[in-house]
Protein backbone atom coordinates (compact mmCIF):
# COMPACT_ATOMS: atom_id res chain seq x y z
CA UNK A 1 0.00 0.00 0.00
CA UNK A 2 1.07 3.20 -0.81
CA UNK A 3 2.77 5.33 2.04
CA UNK A 4 0.55 8.81 2.75
CA UNK A 5 1.97 11.45 4.53
CA UNK A 6 0.13 13.49 7.83
CA UNK A 7 -1.12 15.87 5.83
CA UNK A 8 -3.06 13.46 3.78
CA UNK A 9 -4.21 11.49 6.24
CA UNK A 10 -5.54 14.45 7.93
CA UNK A 11 -7.27 15.90 4.74
CA UNK A 12 -8.68 12.40 4.33
CA UNK A 13 -10.37 12.51 7.95
CA UNK A 14 -11.48 16.50 7.28
CA UNK A 15 -12.56 17.10 3.42
CA UNK A 16 -16.21 16.40 1.97
CA UNK A 17 -16.27 15.94 -1.99
CA UNK A 18 -18.95 18.28 -2.89
CA UNK A 19 -18.98 15.84 -6.42
CA UNK A 20 -19.76 13.48 -3.80
CA UNK A 21 -22.46 15.32 -2.72
CA UNK A 22 -24.40 16.20 -5.90
CA UNK A 23 -24.04 12.54 -6.26
CA UNK A 24 -26.45 12.32 -3.26
CA UNK A 25 -29.13 13.91 -5.04
CA UNK A 26 -29.36 11.17 -7.90
CA UNK A 27 -31.02 8.64 -5.44
CA UNK A 28 -30.18 5.22 -4.31
CA UNK A 29 -28.34 2.30 -6.51
CA UNK A 30 -31.05 0.50 -8.25
CA UNK A 31 -31.85 -3.43 -9.82
CA UNK A 32 -31.17 -3.88 -13.28
CA UNK A 33 -33.73 -6.80 -13.64
CA UNK A 34 -34.48 -9.49 -16.09
CA UNK A 35 -36.44 -11.61 -13.27
CA UNK A 36 -38.14 -10.84 -10.08
CA UNK A 37 -37.50 -14.29 -8.51
CA UNK A 38 -35.25 -13.34 -5.64
CA UNK A 39 -33.99 -16.62 -4.50
CA UNK A 40 -33.34 -18.24 -8.28
CA UNK A 41 -29.69 -18.17 -10.37
CA UNK A 42 -30.85 -15.60 -13.12
CA UNK A 43 -29.46 -12.38 -15.07
CA UNK A 44 -30.59 -9.94 -12.20
CA UNK A 45 -28.17 -7.39 -11.43
CA UNK A 46 -27.59 -5.73 -8.22
CA UNK A 47 -26.16 -2.16 -8.05
CA UNK A 48 -25.81 -1.22 -4.53
CA UNK A 49 -24.83 1.76 -2.52
CA UNK A 50 -22.05 1.43 0.61
CA UNK A 51 -22.01 4.39 2.94
CA UNK A 52 -19.03 3.74 5.72
CA UNK A 53 -18.09 6.17 8.44
CA UNK A 54 -14.62 6.25 7.44
CA UNK A 55 -12.79 8.51 5.25
CA UNK A 56 -12.19 7.50 1.49
CA UNK A 57 -9.83 4.85 0.79
CA UNK A 58 -8.93 5.00 5.00
CA UNK A 59 -5.51 2.93 5.65
CA UNK A 60 -6.66 -0.47 6.62
CA UNK A 61 -10.12 -0.34 7.18
CA UNK A 62 -11.44 1.86 4.22
CA UNK A 63 -8.57 -0.12 1.65
CA UNK A 64 -10.52 -3.16 2.92
CA UNK A 65 -14.04 -2.12 2.45
CA UNK A 66 -12.95 -1.03 -1.40
CA UNK A 67 -11.39 -5.07 -1.46
CA UNK A 68 -14.80 -6.55 0.24
CA UNK A 69 -16.40 -4.76 -2.54
CA UNK A 70 -14.10 -5.68 -5.35
CA UNK A 71 -14.11 -9.25 -3.80
CA UNK A 72 -18.02 -9.46 -3.98
CA UNK A 73 -18.21 -8.15 -7.48
CA UNK A 74 -15.58 -10.89 -8.77
CA UNK A 75 -17.36 -13.89 -6.87
CA UNK A 76 -20.57 -13.08 -8.62
CA UNK A 77 -18.96 -12.35 -11.49
CA UNK A 78 -20.62 -8.95 -12.06
CA UNK A 79 -23.96 -10.05 -10.56
CA UNK A 80 -23.91 -7.89 -7.67
CA UNK A 81 -21.88 -4.76 -7.76
CA UNK A 82 -21.06 -2.28 -4.71
CA UNK A 83 -20.05 1.30 -5.08
CA UNK A 84 -18.22 2.18 -2.04
CA UNK A 85 -18.84 6.13 -0.64
CA UNK A 86 -16.33 7.37 2.04
CA UNK A 87 -17.72 9.14 5.03
CA UNK A 88 -18.87 12.58 3.98
CA UNK A 89 -18.85 11.84 0.29
CA UNK A 90 -22.66 11.25 0.17
CA UNK A 91 -23.83 11.76 3.36
CA UNK A 92 -22.17 12.31 6.81
CA UNK A 93 -20.52 9.16 8.55
CA UNK A 94 -22.50 8.87 11.60
CA UNK A 95 -25.23 9.27 9.51
CA UNK A 96 -24.51 5.34 7.91
CA UNK A 97 -26.96 3.37 10.05
CA UNK A 98 -30.35 5.99 9.79
CA UNK A 99 -28.98 5.64 5.71
CA UNK A 100 -29.15 2.19 5.31
CA UNK A 101 -32.19 1.68 8.07
CA UNK A 102 -34.19 3.71 5.88
CA UNK A 103 -33.07 2.18 2.29
CA UNK A 104 -31.06 5.40 1.06
CA UNK A 105 -27.94 2.67 0.94
CA UNK A 106 -28.29 -0.76 0.56
CA UNK A 107 -25.05 -1.41 2.86
CA UNK A 108 -22.86 0.24 5.45
CA UNK A 109 -19.82 -0.02 7.29
CA UNK A 110 -19.04 1.13 10.67
CA UNK A 111 -18.97 0.52 14.63
CA UNK A 112 -21.92 -0.37 16.50
CA UNK A 113 -20.74 1.76 19.81
CA UNK A 114 -21.26 4.64 17.07
CA UNK A 115 -25.07 3.85 17.43
CA UNK A 116 -25.02 3.51 21.28
CA UNK A 117 -27.16 7.34 21.58
CA UNK A 118 -29.66 4.81 19.51
CA UNK A 119 -29.30 1.44 20.20
CA UNK A 120 -27.79 1.84 23.70
CA UNK A 121 -26.64 -2.34 23.83
CA UNK A 122 -25.32 -2.02 20.24
CA UNK A 123 -22.00 -1.01 22.23
CA UNK A 124 -21.18 -4.65 23.50
CA UNK A 125 -21.00 -6.26 19.42
CA UNK A 126 -18.07 -3.55 18.90
CA UNK A 127 -15.95 -3.52 22.33
CA UNK A 128 -16.64 -3.20 26.17
CA UNK A 129 -13.85 -1.65 28.43
CA UNK A 130 -12.02 -4.31 30.11
CA UNK A 131 -13.68 -6.79 28.28
CA UNK A 132 -13.32 -10.24 25.70
CA UNK A 133 -10.58 -9.69 23.58
CA UNK A 134 -10.41 -9.60 19.01
CA UNK A 135 -10.85 -13.39 19.25
CA UNK A 136 -12.92 -13.84 22.51
CA UNK A 137 -15.29 -10.98 20.84
CA UNK A 138 -15.50 -13.08 17.98
CA UNK A 139 -16.19 -16.17 19.50
CA UNK A 140 -18.62 -14.88 21.57
CA UNK A 141 -20.71 -13.33 18.45
CA UNK A 142 -20.58 -16.72 16.24
CA UNK A 143 -20.71 -19.25 19.40
CA UNK A 144 -21.78 -17.80 21.98
CA UNK A 145 -25.13 -15.77 21.14
CA UNK A 146 -24.01 -12.79 20.30
CA UNK A 147 -25.10 -12.96 16.49
CA UNK A 148 -28.32 -13.56 17.48
CA UNK A 149 -28.76 -11.08 20.05
CA UNK A 150 -27.41 -8.65 17.50
CA UNK A 151 -30.02 -9.86 14.58
CA UNK A 152 -32.63 -8.93 16.83
CA UNK A 153 -31.77 -6.29 17.86
CA UNK A 154 -31.26 -4.96 14.15
CA UNK A 155 -34.05 -6.15 13.21
CA UNK A 156 -36.60 -3.75 14.34
CA UNK A 157 -34.22 -1.50 12.23
CA UNK A 158 -34.77 -3.08 9.19
CA UNK A 159 -31.37 -4.34 9.00
CA UNK A 160 -29.04 -7.33 9.04
CA UNK A 161 -25.37 -7.25 10.93
CA UNK A 162 -22.06 -9.00 9.78
CA UNK A 163 -18.69 -9.11 11.72
CA UNK A 164 -16.42 -7.21 8.95
CA UNK A 165 -13.45 -6.04 10.68
CA UNK A 166 -10.69 -5.80 13.94
CA UNK A 167 -8.70 -3.36 14.91
CA UNK A 168 -7.19 -5.84 18.04
CA UNK A 169 -6.47 -4.00 21.02
CA UNK A 170 -5.82 -0.55 20.89
CA UNK A 171 -3.08 1.23 22.76
CA UNK A 172 -4.08 3.50 25.83
CA UNK A 173 -3.69 7.05 24.42
CA UNK A 174 -1.26 9.89 24.04
CA UNK A 175 -0.88 12.43 27.22
CA UNK A 176 1.51 15.55 28.09
CA UNK A 177 1.09 14.57 31.68
CA UNK A 178 2.26 11.42 33.45
CA UNK A 179 -0.67 8.63 34.81
CA UNK A 180 0.74 7.66 37.85
CA UNK A 181 -2.18 7.47 40.05
CA UNK A 182 -6.12 7.32 38.90
CA UNK A 183 -6.23 10.96 40.92
CA UNK A 184 -3.82 12.26 38.03
CA UNK A 185 -7.06 11.92 35.50
CA UNK A 186 -8.73 14.74 37.44
CA UNK A 187 -9.69 17.73 35.69
CA UNK A 188 -7.87 16.13 32.23
CA UNK A 189 -9.85 16.65 29.28
CA UNK A 190 -9.35 13.43 26.61
CA UNK A 191 -10.40 12.79 23.74
CA UNK A 192 -12.47 9.25 24.20
CA UNK A 193 -16.01 8.40 23.17
CA UNK A 194 -18.61 5.77 24.10
CA UNK A 195 -18.74 3.65 27.45
CA UNK A 196 -14.83 4.90 28.30
CA UNK A 197 -15.36 8.40 28.38
CA UNK A 198 -17.94 7.73 30.88
CA UNK A 199 -15.95 5.59 33.25
CA UNK A 200 -13.02 8.70 32.85
CA UNK A 201 -15.53 11.08 33.61
CA UNK A 202 -16.65 9.06 36.88
CA UNK A 203 -12.99 9.21 37.74
CA UNK A 204 -12.42 12.88 37.24
CA UNK A 205 -11.47 13.27 33.99
CA UNK A 206 -13.37 15.21 31.14
CA UNK A 207 -13.86 13.20 28.05
CA UNK A 208 -13.90 15.35 24.97
CA UNK A 209 -16.08 14.25 21.56
CA UNK A 210 -13.41 15.79 18.97
CA UNK A 211 -13.30 15.04 15.07
CA UNK A 212 -10.38 13.22 13.73
CA UNK A 213 -9.35 15.75 11.56
CA UNK A 214 -9.11 18.12 14.92
CA UNK A 215 -7.19 15.84 16.73
CA UNK A 216 -3.94 16.93 15.99
CA UNK A 217 -4.68 20.60 16.33
CA UNK A 218 -6.57 20.74 19.40
CA UNK A 219 -4.13 18.26 21.16
CA UNK A 220 -0.62 20.84 20.25
CA UNK A 221 -2.87 23.55 21.06
CA UNK A 222 -4.12 22.38 24.46
CA UNK A 223 -7.40 22.64 23.63
CA UNK A 224 -7.38 19.19 25.13
CA UNK A 225 -4.60 17.14 27.37
CA UNK A 226 -4.55 13.70 26.00
CA UNK A 227 -6.76 11.50 22.99
CA UNK A 228 -7.01 8.11 21.81
CA UNK A 229 -7.03 7.07 18.67
CA UNK A 230 -6.56 3.29 17.27
CA UNK A 231 -2.70 1.79 17.27
CA UNK A 232 0.66 2.95 16.61
CA UNK A 233 0.03 2.52 12.05
CA UNK A 234 -2.70 5.25 12.23
CA UNK A 235 -1.34 7.22 15.59
CA UNK A 236 1.85 7.39 13.68
CA UNK A 237 0.32 8.78 10.25
CA UNK A 238 -1.65 11.56 12.56
CA UNK A 239 1.83 12.57 13.98
CA UNK A 240 0.93 12.25 17.81
CA UNK A 241 4.75 11.54 18.70
CA UNK A 242 5.40 14.95 18.14
CA UNK A 243 3.60 16.65 20.34
CA UNK A 244 2.83 14.48 22.62
CA UNK A 245 5.63 13.04 25.40
CA UNK A 246 3.80 9.96 27.08
CA UNK A 247 2.23 7.20 24.48
CA UNK A 248 0.31 5.18 27.09
CA UNK A 249 -0.76 1.32 27.21
CA UNK A 250 -2.55 -1.04 26.95
CA UNK A 251 -5.66 -0.01 25.77
CA UNK A 252 -8.17 -0.69 28.25
CA UNK A 253 -11.31 0.59 26.83
CA UNK A 254 -10.83 -1.16 23.55
CA UNK A 255 -9.06 -4.45 23.98
CA UNK A 256 -10.85 -5.68 20.57
CA UNK A 257 -13.31 -3.66 18.89
CA UNK A 258 -15.51 -5.67 16.39
CA UNK A 259 -16.50 -3.54 12.98
CA UNK A 260 -19.91 -3.94 11.37
CA UNK A 261 -21.36 -4.81 7.80
CA UNK A 262 -24.89 -3.59 8.17
CA UNK A 263 -27.24 -4.43 5.16
CA UNK A 264 -30.94 -3.25 4.82
CA UNK A 265 -33.14 -5.87 5.43
CA UNK A 266 -35.61 -5.90 2.41
CA UNK A 267 -32.53 -5.42 0.11
CA UNK A 268 -30.89 -8.24 2.18
CA UNK A 269 -33.94 -10.97 1.54
CA UNK A 270 -34.01 -9.97 -1.71
CA UNK A 271 -30.87 -11.85 -2.84
CA UNK A 272 -30.99 -14.56 -4.32
CA UNK A 273 -29.18 -16.86 -2.08
CA UNK A 274 -26.11 -17.62 -3.62
CA UNK A 275 -25.70 -13.85 -3.55
CA UNK A 276 -26.54 -13.69 0.37
CA UNK A 277 -23.56 -16.47 0.84
CA UNK A 278 -21.42 -14.43 -1.23
CA UNK A 279 -21.66 -11.73 1.14
CA UNK A 280 -21.56 -13.33 4.34
CA UNK A 281 -18.25 -15.15 3.11
CA UNK A 282 -16.39 -12.15 2.16
CA UNK A 283 -17.16 -10.19 5.41
CA UNK A 284 -15.52 -13.19 7.17
CA UNK A 285 -12.17 -12.56 4.59
CA UNK A 286 -12.46 -9.17 5.46
CA UNK A 287 -12.63 -9.31 9.00
CA UNK A 288 -9.61 -11.61 8.94
CA UNK A 289 -7.46 -9.80 6.42
CA UNK A 290 -8.42 -6.27 8.43
CA UNK A 291 -7.14 -7.96 12.30
CA UNK A 292 -4.19 -9.29 10.73
CA UNK A 293 -2.97 -6.28 8.56
CA UNK A 294 -3.62 -4.33 11.83
CA UNK A 295 -1.55 -6.65 14.20
CA UNK A 296 1.50 -6.88 11.50
CA UNK A 297 1.38 -2.50 10.87
CA UNK A 298 0.71 -1.39 14.32
CA UNK A 299 3.97 -3.93 15.22
CA UNK A 300 6.03 -2.35 12.53
CA UNK A 301 5.14 1.36 13.47
CA UNK A 302 6.11 0.66 17.30
CA UNK A 303 9.31 -0.15 16.18
CA UNK A 304 9.58 2.79 14.11
CA UNK A 305 7.97 5.08 17.15
CA UNK A 306 11.12 3.47 19.63
CA UNK A 307 13.52 5.02 17.74
CA UNK A 308 12.27 8.70 18.65
CA UNK A 309 14.36 9.57 21.55
CA UNK A 310 11.87 12.43 22.92
CA UNK A 311 8.82 9.59 23.41
CA UNK A 312 7.93 7.77 26.22
CA UNK A 313 6.29 4.50 26.49
CA UNK A 314 4.54 3.50 29.50
CA UNK A 315 2.23 1.28 30.85
CA UNK A 316 -0.50 2.61 33.31
CA UNK A 317 0.07 1.20 36.70
CA UNK A 318 -1.88 -1.44 38.13
CA UNK A 319 -3.26 0.82 40.91
CA UNK A 320 -4.58 2.55 37.61
CA UNK A 321 -5.95 -0.16 35.91
CA UNK A 322 -7.40 -1.74 38.99
CA UNK A 323 -9.55 1.54 40.14
CA UNK A 324 -10.88 2.37 35.80
CA UNK A 325 -11.90 -1.76 36.07
CA UNK A 326 -14.13 -1.19 39.16
CA UNK A 327 -15.26 2.31 37.78
CA UNK A 328 -16.40 -0.15 34.46
CA UNK A 329 -18.26 -2.49 36.33
CA UNK A 330 -20.40 -0.27 38.63
CA UNK A 331 -21.45 1.60 35.14
CA UNK A 332 -22.15 -1.40 33.24
CA UNK A 333 -24.21 -2.76 36.16
CA UNK A 334 -25.56 0.37 36.76
CA UNK A 335 -26.78 0.54 32.71
CA UNK A 336 -28.18 -3.06 32.93
CA UNK A 337 -30.39 -2.37 35.88
CA UNK A 338 -32.24 0.42 33.71
CA UNK A 339 -32.37 -1.56 30.34
CA UNK A 340 -33.57 -4.49 29.63
CA UNK A 341 -32.13 -5.46 26.25
CA UNK A 342 -28.67 -3.71 27.97
CA UNK A 343 -29.17 -6.45 30.81
CA UNK A 344 -30.00 -9.64 28.52
CA UNK A 345 -26.55 -8.08 26.07
CA UNK A 346 -24.92 -8.07 29.13
CA UNK A 347 -25.59 -11.18 31.15
CA UNK A 348 -24.90 -12.95 27.39
CA UNK A 349 -21.55 -11.08 27.00
CA UNK A 350 -20.60 -11.44 30.43
CA UNK A 351 -21.18 -15.54 30.92
CA UNK A 352 -19.47 -15.83 28.07
CA UNK A 353 -16.38 -14.38 29.73
CA UNK A 354 -16.70 -16.40 32.78
CA UNK A 355 -16.49 -19.14 30.45
CA UNK A 356 -13.91 -18.48 27.86
CA UNK A 357 -10.92 -16.67 30.21
CA UNK A 358 -10.16 -19.37 32.44
CA UNK A 359 -9.17 -21.43 29.06
CA UNK A 360 -7.09 -18.31 28.36
CA UNK A 361 -5.41 -17.92 31.25
CA UNK A 362 -4.23 -21.33 31.11
CA UNK A 363 -3.30 -21.37 27.25
CA UNK A 364 -2.14 -18.04 25.59
CA UNK A 365 -1.84 -16.17 29.00
CA UNK A 366 0.54 -19.20 30.14
CA UNK A 367 2.21 -19.17 26.83
CA UNK A 368 3.24 -15.30 26.55
CA UNK A 369 4.20 -14.94 30.33
CA UNK A 370 6.66 -17.96 29.43
CA UNK A 371 7.73 -15.99 26.23
CA UNK A 372 8.78 -12.56 28.43
CA UNK A 373 9.88 -14.27 31.42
Amino acid sequence: MKKIGRKSFIRQLSTVSAASLVAASCGPGSNESSSTAPNIISNKKYRWYMVTTWPPNFPIIGTGINRFAELVNIMSQGQLEIRVYGGGELIPPLEVFDAVSSGTAQIGHGASYYWTGKVPAAQFFTTVPFGLNSQQQSAWIHHGGGIELWKKIYESYNLVPFVAGNTNIQMGGWFNKEINTVEDFQSLKMRIPGLAGKILKEVGATPVLVAGGEIYTNLERGVIDATEWLGPFHDQLMGFQRIAKYYYTPGWHEPGSSLELIVNKKDFDGLPDHLKAILEVCAGHLNDQMGSEFLWKNAQALEEMKNNSKLDIRTFDDSVLAALQNKTKETLENLSSEDDLIKEVFNSYSNFGKTIRPYSDISEKLYYTMLTS
